[in-house]
């Protein structure tokens, strides 16, 4: 048991600072002690994904909650390095405040700005310069190939499109997009497992510079759809037990049958 750790009515971020190091000093808990970045990696995503469904929900208070958890998360990475005496959590503060400050001189500066594009244009020149970025190429490196795909294939694709390596408008992207879909019918039809992986990945990598065009968010048309998907099986699989059908051993006529009922109906 910790002794020193004072008990409030009201905590402050400085005392989930506090709370952090409690559980992973000595006398604190067993796990916490144990965790290193790469054991507690996939919390902060976890965390964060939670964070953007309280978003989607509305739920202010669900809301409130997984942002402390975000919150935690990045104060547990902190701890780490603090144990280290490479950096703490003020370290962190400070860099970020400078970074923005930086980054908006607009606010912070005398640089005057007519719109949302210009921000985003100075930002994106900020950041090359701070990051010593002189090419294109350098800028796409620094994309994180951990991102989700794609959204990963968006941000490369638009950081190319910036130095005009790009189509004119949609349709040169929708017709790349054909091309490739023959393209994996090809290698599917060759029965060669490593061109269909190639060639399937360049179908979904045109798709997704078909989205930029049209400004659709590819990951959320395809979360969106994926919804859509289940509630379409949910309605199929409730016809099918109505009516008696077996779906594994019923034709996939039958079953298409039921689906476009199901479609139909919602």
């Amino acid at each position: 048991m910790i002794n020193d750790f004072v008990f409030k009515e009201k905590y402050n971020v400085y005392d989930l600072v506090e709370v952090i190091r409690a559980l992973r000093s000595e006398g604190g808990c067993p796990w916490d002690i144990e965790q290193t970045h790469e054991s507690i990696r996939k919390n902060l995503i976890e965390e964060t994904y939670e964070t953007i469904e309280a978003i989607n929900k509305g739920d202010a208070d669900m809301l409130r909650e997984e942002l402390g958890d975000v919150l935690m998360q990045v104060i547990f990475h902190a701890q780490i390095e603090d144990e280290k005496g490479v950096f703490n959590i003020d370290d962190v503060a400070d860099e970020n405040c400078r970074k923005m400050i930086e980054r908006h001189p607009h606010v912070f500066g005398e640089v005057n700005v007519n719109s949302v594009d210009d921000v985003l244009t100075n930002w994106d020149a900020i950041k090359r310069k701070t990051k010593g970025q002189k090419t294109t190429s350098q800028a796409i490196d620094s994309i994180p190939r951990e991102l989700p795909a794609l959204m990963r294939a968006d941000k490369v694709q638009s950081k190319a499109s910036k130095v005009g390596f790009d189509w004119s408008e949609v349709g040169g992207a929708l017709d790349r997009l054909s091309e490739e879909i023959d393209e994996l019918r090809e290698a599917i039809a060759s029965g060669d497992g490593s061109k269909i992986s190639d060639e399937l990945g360049d179908v979904l990598f045109s798709a997704v510079n078909v989205s930029r065009f049209v400004k659709v968010d590819a990951e959320e048309a395809l979360t969106s759809s994926t919804d859509k998907f289940i509630g379409r099986f949910k309605k199929v699989e409730k016809l099918a037990a109505e009516r008696s059908i077996d779906m594994k051993s019923s034709s996939l006529e039958v079953l298409d049958e039921l689906w476009d009922e199901a479609k139909k109906s919602m």
